[in-house]
């Protein structure tokens, strides 16, 4: 799993039947300090988030677990939120949560 922070949606009038109704999310990895940390990509929801919201995601095979029965070609789903972290030192709420 990997941290990152909700920067917009995606809207694609034209896709996979299998993606029909869910939602696709754009997302900035971001570091344990919560500084970005490599490319954006885009990722289906599976817990409701939000832009602006701190998220966890997975990659690989595994994004498509969420959905099952079901089989999205998903390649990344945002499978939880965020409402803080615990880094040694310091505490960081999820200013969304």
């Amino acid at each position: 799993m990997q941290l990152a922070r909700v920067i917009g949606d995606v809207v694609a009038t034209l896709k996979d039947a299998n993606l029909t109704g869910i939602k696709l999310l754009l997302l900035q990895p971001i570091d344990a300090a919560g500084q970005p940390s490599g490319r954006t990509l885009v990722a289906l929801d599976s817990v409701g988030a939000g832009v602006d919201e701190e998220v966890f995601f997975v990659k690989g095979r595994e994004a498509a677990f969420p959905f099952y029965p079901g089989e999205p070609p998903a390649d990344a789903t945002v499978v939880g939120i965020v409402d803080e972290r615990h880094v040694p030192g310091q505490t960081i709420v999820n200013p969304s949560a």
